[in-house]
C-alpha cells in the first residue's frame, strides 16, 4: 500500500443497494458498480483501509412484492440475502481492479463467503484488504445502517462514510424544494429531534453513543471517495 495521504487510518463505507442499480431502479447496473469501485481504489490507494457495508434496496421492491402477507422476519432475511448478492457483485468489480478482497456474512454461507470474524475482519484490513461486511447483523428488524455502525465500532474505524444521491444532509428534501438548506455540519441530537433521513435512529444512536463520526456526501461526483478520505470539506458531518 502506497505512503498514507489519508485524513484517516481505517473507514467504513456505507452503500446503499439502489446505488448499485444506478438509473434502474433495481437489479445491478455494471457501469454504475464499476464506476464506485473506481472511487473505492481511488481512496484505497492513498493508504486508508476500507470497510464497506452494501444495502438491499435494489432488490427489496422484489421481497416486498414476494413477501405480502409474510412473517416479517422471513421478509427480512430474504433482504438480507440481496445483500450477499450486492456484496459478490461489488467484490468482483473490486478485484477486476487489482483489489483484494473479503466478504464476510454474518449469515453462515461457508461456499461464497467467510463467516464474520471480528478478529479476522481486522487483520485484513491490516494488510490491506478491502473487507465486505454482508447480511446486515444477521438479525431480521435491524436496517443495514445499523449494520454499518455495529461493523465500525468492531472494526474500530475513524468514521462511517455514508454516500448517498444528494450532496449532504439538508433540513427538507432538495429534489422537492428548491430552497433546500445544505448543511455542512450538524450533532447527533440535531438528526434525531428534526427526525432528519440520514441513517436510522438505532444507528445515529449507536454513533452518539460511541462518538463516532458520520459523513454523508454525493457519490454520484467521481472522486467524492477520495476527496472525503483525504479531509476535504464536502457534505455533511454529523458529530
Amino acid at each position: 500500500m502506497s505512503a498514507t495521504k489519508s485524513k484517516f487510518r481505517r473507514i467504513l463505507l456505507k452503500l446503499s443497494g439502489e446505488a448499485l442499480a444506478g438509473g434502474q431502479h433495481s437489479g445491478i447496473h455494471p457501469q454504475t458498480i464499476g464506476q464506485i469501485a473506481d472511487d473505492v481504489k481511488e481512496a484505497h490507494d492513498q493508504g486508508v483501509q476500507i470497510g464497506l457495508v452494501i444495502g438491499g434496496g435494489n432488490f427489496i421492491r422484489g421481497v416486498a412484492q414476494a413477501s405480502q402477507g409474510m412473517d416479517r422476519a422471513s421478509s427480512d432475511y430474504m433482504g438480507m440475502l440481496g445483500t450477499v448478492i450486492n456484496s459478490m457483485a461489488m467484490q468482483d468489480a473490486l478485484e477486476k481492479r487489482g483489489l483484494s478482497t473479503r466478504v464476510q456474512s454474518a449469515i453462515s454461507m461457508a461456499a461464497i463467503a467467510e463467516p464474520y470474524i471480528r478478529r479476522r475482519a481486522i487483520r485484513h484490513l491490516e494488510k490491506g484488504r478491502v473487507v465486505i461486511f454482508a447480511a446486515g447483523t444477521g438479525n431480521p428488524y435491524f436496517t443495514t445502517d445499523t449494520a454499518a455502525s455495529l461493523r465500525a465500532m468492531e472494526i474500530n474505524a475513524d468514521v462511517i462514510m455514508k454516500a448517498t444521491n444528494v450532496d449532504g444532509i439538508y433540513d427538507k428534501d432538495p429534489k422537492k424544494h428548491t430552497d433546500a438548506k445544505l448543511y455542512s455540519e450538524l450533532n447527533y441530537m440535531d438528526v434525531l429531534k428534526q427526525g432528519l433521513q440520514v441513517m436510522d435512529s438505532t444507528a445515529i444512536s449507536l454513533c452518539m453513543d460511541n462518538k463516532l463520526p458520520i459523513i454523508t456526501f454525493n457519490m454520484n461526483k467521481p472522486g467524492n471517495i477520495a476527496r472525503v478520505v483525504r479531509g476535504e470539506k464536502i457534505g455533511t458531518t454529523v458529530k
